[in-house]
């Protein structure tokens, strides 16, 4: 399609077999090869998986590993779900008709973008039943070509596709077998320690607990069920179930690409980039899950790696290509000025903005609050009397105002708790 609409592009399909950057050239696994004058690397990360090659974890990346979810979760009584990060919660709150208990290494639920009081508020929702329709998406939505591929060979088992985005479980039916909608069992400050195989469990002579009656209520019968898998967690306590899902972040994909080749490396394994997308390599750029952003970021930006951060990535390496290429010079993109995130957990519409979880602020900074309980969530951060960074969980339609806010680093000390009274229209004065 792309070569269709575009004379000047040419799509290999092909896995990258070696990288030789003082040759500036690319060996395919087809066999080619193909001399560049300047290369992107945009192979984005690889699922960090508890446990490889054990037939009872997947891991849930791509459209195709969500797809295979949904088969496998239609013939499951009870799942596990380990991890704390955007996948784990909005599967946790997507599955319906299916016991589910949830693993996390944390206190509390969303680590990665809420915190404790913020946890809070949306784990009411999660013990809720779930009727409500689905809210409106107000923006571009990115699914998948319907065509359906033949059944993968064992030789691209390892391939990995495109990382979801946003919109990934619209579409897909996360139903197992029981007729309950909610049935969730959280178990906090946890991880695995052991995976055992049905027969293993059965010689190992050790005890798995029934699924929690109640959420207070800690489960101390033994399960008299069977159980394809059984995982023991560092609280030592024990549960069988179909399937587990480990939903525990990702890697930069950077394998492919090191032999022979002396990239600089972030401490969090991508690809050292400046603040021109360039890696420490004669040009070579890198965008996405796969770099790490290695120039003196905005005070109120941080690298998540997160799908519409690499998305912004991807067009601003582009724009540099094309610059060093004319022998232009080109500013910072402006999008890297403020950490902006939309997204959606538990149906709540979620907005994170600037240091929104007071990141590398040590302790001086002080924080506003505003909840309606089922309702809404509003989170500030304060700094000097100025915004650093704010969670909106819910329809504030507060967070155009917040984003100019933080940008004009506006001395607000004056307005004290004021800034967040419901009966102030905040948007209407500060327009």
């Amino acid at each position: 399609m792309l070569e269709n609409r575009f004379p000047n592009i040419k799509v290999i399909e092909s896995g990258v077999k070696q990288l030789k950057s003082e040759e500036h050239c690319i060996l395919t696994e087809d066999g080619s090869q193909h001399v560049y004058k300047k290369l992107c690397l945009c192979a984005g990360a690889k699922p960090k998986l508890i446990c490889k090659g054990n037939p009872y974890v997947l891991g849930i990346r791509d459209t195709d590993s969500a797809q295979e979810f949904q088969k496998q979760l239609t013939k499951a009584k009870r799942i596990m779900i380990i991890g704390n990060g955007g996948i784990a919660l909005e599967l946790v709150y997507e599955i319906e008709g299916c016991e589910v208990i949830w693993a996390i290494k944390d206190k509390a639920i969303g680590n990665t973008f809420f915190d404790a009081g913020a946890a809070e508020f949306l784990t009411s929702k999660l013990i809720a039943e779930k009727p409500e329709a689905e809210i409106a998406q107000k923006r571009t939505r990115y699914t998948t070509e319907g065509k359906k591929k033949e059944a993968g060979t064992k030789a691209n088992a390892d391939n990995i596709g495109s990382a979801l985005g946003p919109d990934w479980h619209e579409g897909l039916n996360l139903k197992g077998t029981k007729e309950f909608s909610h049935k969730i069992h959280i178990e906090t400050m946890c991880e695995v320690k052991k995976i055992y195989l049905q027969k293993e469990f059965r010689i190992s002579k050790k005890k798995s607990l029934t699924f929690p009656r109640d959420h207070h209520n800690q489960s101390v019968t033994a399960d008299t069920e069977i159980w394809p898998v059984y995982v023991e967690l560092t609280n030592e306590k024990i549960y069988g179930c179909d399937f587990i899902v480990s939903a525990t972040g990702v890697t930069p994909n950077i394998e492919p690409f090191l032999c022979g080749n002396n990239f600089d490396l972030g401490e969090d394994g991508g690809l050292k980039v400046d603040d021109h997308m360039h890696t420490s390599l004669p040009d070579i750029y890198a965008a996405g899950d796969i770099c790490t952003a290695s120039w003196q970021p905005s005070p109120v930006w941080q690298q998540m790696r997160l799908w519409t951060q690499a998305r912004q990535m991807g067009w601003y390496a582009a724009k540099c290509m094309a610059a060093a290429s004319l022998g232009d010079s080109i500013d910072m993109d402006f999008s890297f000025e403020l950490f902006a995130h939309v997204t959606k957990f538990f149906n709540y519409k979620v907005v994170l903005l600037g240091k929104y979880n007071a990141q590398s602020l040590g302790s001086d900074h002080e924080l506003m609050l505003r909840c309606t309980k089922g309702q809404e969530y509003v989170k500030v951060v304060m700094q000097n009397g100025r915004m650093m960074g704010a969670v909106l969980i819910g329809e504030t339609d507060l967070e155009e105002t917040f984003e100019n806010l933080i940008l004009n680093q506006m001395n607000l000390s004056s307005y004290g708790e004021d800034l967040l009274d419901p009966n102030i229209d905040i948007e209407d004065y500060f327009d």
